[in-house]
């Protein structure tokens, strides 16, 4: 794989930008818009090959979508617990919708208000901790038989132990993750069930700001999104609302 400056790839999205509508070439694949992008540039998943790749990302995101944009996956802490399958789903798990037999615990939580079941998002900058916190008094009533079997299994008070996360072990991850980013956005269109992506919209995102990041969850636009049924985890994820990319960045440099 050849490497390219900045201005080299500033340059070759502007040859896609005005190559016009261009069709997906995941079909059915939801992350098509970035992984078309990817092929078109010739380059792995999120491997920008510039000077000092491992400080850069490629995010990519389809214009006029509600869908939530995943900047990375880790677990809570304590992690010797195993939070999410060892006490959230036997504990605080409803039936899976469409698999028998089968558990559920899907929430995706932010820091305005508590979910329909109870769940929130705390932060506390003296012990500098995210915490998710439960309250029974803020469960909807359609929920009730499932509190019932809640206060059977583990009673109704504050989680104990709260699963959490620090601070430096965010930072880290975040540092790694978002450090720097080009951040593209395109437009899309259906024509005989085929798609088509329009990029024309460019960013570049440096200095990520924990502080940005932290009144992102205390503003409710970045969420923590639980993913587990019974055997099976699919990681919980810090997601972003769409177009709040660049509000966790101190500097973002309009390409075009």
């Amino acid at each position: 794989m050849n490497t390219f400056s900045k201005d080299d790839l500033i340059n070759k999205l502007e040859i896609i930008r005005n190559k016009g509508w261009i069709p997906n070439s995941r079909s059915g694949n939801t992350g098509g818009v970035g992984n078309t992008l990817e092929d078109l540039l010739g380059i792995d998943e999120n491997n920008l090959p510039i000077p000092n790749a491992t400080e850069w990302e490629l995010k990519c995101q389809r214009k006029k979508t509600s869908s939530l944009i995943t900047l990375f996956h880790i677990e809570p802490s304590p992690r010797a617990l195993k939070f999410v399958p060892k006490i959230f789903l036997p504990l605080y798990g409803w039936e899976h919708k469409k698999i028998p037999n089968e558990l559920s615990f899907r929430q995706t939580i932010n820091g305005l208000n508590n979910t329909d079941r109870g769940f929130g998002v705390r932060i506390d900058r003296s012990n500098k901790k995210i915490l998710i916190s439960f309250s029974a008094d803020k469960v909807y009533a359609k929920h009730n038989d499932w509190l019932i079997n809640v206060e059977k299994k583990i009673g109704l008070k504050e989680l104990n132990p709260q699963p959490y996360w620090g601070f430096n072990d965010l930072k880290n991850k975040a540092g790694t993750k978002l450090i720097n980013c080009f951040y593209i956005k395109a437009d899309v269109k259906r024509e005989n069930k085929l798609e088509f992506f329009h990029y024309n919209e460019v960013m570049i995102l440096q200095k990520f700001s924990f502080r940005n990041f932290l009144k992102a969850i205390e503003k409710g636009y970045l969420l923590i999104d639980f993913d587990a049924r019974t055997g099976h985890n699919h990681g919980t994820k810090f997601r972003l609302r769409q177009d709040r990319l660049p509000d966790l960045y101190s500097k973002v440099t309009s390409i075009w």
